[in-house]
This record gives C-alpha cells, structure tokens and sequence, in this order.
C-alpha cells in the first residue's frame, strides 16, 4: 500500500510513539500534513461508539495507538482500563470496517504474552497461556484486540493487523514509566544531589530487549504498507541487553561520576525477557537499525 495518498487516522498520535509515527509519516513517505488526523481525548471520547464513527469518516487507514496504559503502581483501577481500552478498540474497529477503512493496525503490547512463556517470545506463544497478573487487565484488554482483528479478518475479509510491541525508549519519552526514562530521572535526581551512587534492582544480569521508538515507528509504518495476513507480529529487535550494561552506559552519557550499588534484596523481575523479531524480518523486512549506545546516546542528548 502505498501511503503517500491516503488519509490516515493515527490515535495517540500527540503520544510519546504516536509523534515519531506521525513524523515518520510525513518525512520519510510523503504523506502530506493535511492528510494526517489525530482526534484529541478532549473533543473525541472514542469510548462512545458515535464518537468512533465521527473520526472515521473519509479515513483510509486506522492506525490505532492511544490506550489508557498502566504501571504496577498506577492509581488506575483495572475495572476502568480493562472497559475504556477494550471499547475504543473495538469502537474503532467497528466503524472501520462500517466506512470501508483500507486498512486497521492495531497496536499490542508484550504483555499480553503469557507469563511464563518460553524464550523468546513467539507469536505462536500468545496464546497458549494468561499474562502475568499484575498488569491483567491492561494485558487482556490488549489481546483481546488480536482476537477481535483475527475474527474481523474471517468474517468480513476486513484488513485488520495486530503488532506486538517490545519496551520502547528514545526522545521525548518524558515521564514514561518505562526502564530507561526511570533511570535517567534517577541518575539526573542523584547528579542534582550530589548522591555518591545510585542503587541498582538485583543483580544488573537481567537481560532486557529495548526499542528505539524511531525503529518503532518503522516498523509499524512498514507493517501498515505491506503486512496483511492473519496473525500478530512483534516488533521488536531480538536482542537482549544485560541491565547493568544499560545503567552503566547512561552514567557515562549524563556523566554521573557516582557508582553503582546492587542490591540484591530488591526484584529484578524475569532473569530473561526478550522478544523474537523473525516473523517482522521474514514478512516485511523490519529490522531494528538502531544500537542500544547509539539510541541511548541521542535519547540523552536530546534531555
């Protein structure tokens, strides 16, 4: 599909991940400004199915990114994530298929896998098993996209994709609760203070997969082009990164001189946690380009 001429619905795309879509829209395929939609939460509850299909109209793709997401710590009840995630999707999905949308991306997460899936995760794993239980039903509301999209596709030959995301990182990330900006604001905090080190969780042997949310953005943007079988993809690079590697190439970017302190009475969750990035090469030639140095480098200098 070629993009440079069509309309394109992106929810979310004011967000950390919808911003570098939208970017990567315009600058790298020539999708014209004027042909990008982005609906505030503020002038569109797409939780209302009239709401849904207000946006959608004259769209030729749906590029769905906005959810409400959560940490282990959100203040947020499931009850409320698990119901407005899980309409808005289906919402959109619906009014999609009603206005003869081109095309649906649906945008997963690595939660959804089951929690104790073997490694690295595979696409013929997502169903074999619940996720963890501590991010339930944002997990759930998640996967039960795949299922809506895989049964849209069988029943309505509606073109509809289900991509699985790994952890992202990079510019512009701010306050996100992910691993790398929790560790840049506790390294900033320490230099602010003149800490003489920083406590790292466990063992820093923990093996983790980061994404640059530019390769991030590509890799949905190719999908959106040229993936439509049934079946959801990850995108993700498939390499695995020891967290003390991590921690200690940040110090040596922000030029925190302190050291660094495990503590190994503190959880580091799964000793192994990566995704296999295979079927997203093989179907439409994703591949990650960006190094974890190179990436961490332009994320801190852009802070």
């Amino acid at each position: 599909m070629d993009l440079r001429d069509k309309k394109i619905l992106v929810t979310g795309g004011n967000g950390f991940l919808g911003r570098h879509v939208v970017r990567n829209l315009i600058e790298k395929r020539g999708v014209p400004a004027k042909n990008i939609i982005i609906p505030r939460s503020t002038e569109h509850d797409l939780a209302i199915q009239s709401e849904a299909e207000k946006v959608i109209q004259g769209i030729d793709v749906v590029i769905h990114l906005a959810a409400l997401s959560v940490s282990v710590a959100s203040a947020i009840g499931p009850a409320t994530v698990l119901y407005r995630n899980t309409v808005m999707g289906l919402n959109l999905l619906e009014a999609s298929r009603k206005a003869d949308v081109k095309k649906f991306v649906s945008i997963g997460s690595a939660n959804e896998y089951p929690h104790n899936a073997p490694m690295p995760l595979k696409e013929e794993s997502l169903w074999t098993g619940m996720p963890d239980s501590g991010l339930f039903a944002y997990s759930i509301s998640k996967k039960v996209m795949d299922l809506a999209v895989q049964s849209y596709q069988k029943e309505f030959g509606f073109k509809a994709i289900h991509l699985i995301m790994t952890s992202m990182y990079g510019p512009g990330a701010g306050n996100a609760s992910g691993l790398v900006p929790t560790l840049i604001r506790q390294i900033r905090k320490a230099k602010e203070e003149g800490l003489s080190h920083i406590v790292g969780w466990g063992s820093g042997n923990a093996t983790r997969d980061f994404l640059y949310v530019k390769d991030a953005a590509e890799g949905i943007v190719l999908a959106a082009e040229a993936y439509d079988k049934d079946g959801a993809v990850n995108i993700a690079t498939g390499r695995e990164a020891p967290v003390r590697e991590l921690m200690e190439t940040l110090c040596r970017l922000m030029s925190f001189e302190g050291g660094i302190q495990w503590d190994p009475t503190k959880p580091e969750g799964q000793l192994r946690y990566v995704l296999d990035a295979t079927r997203a090469k093989a179907e439409f030639g994703f591949e990650a380009a960006t190094s974890l140095q190179e990436g961490l480098k332009a994320t801190v200098a852009e802070l």
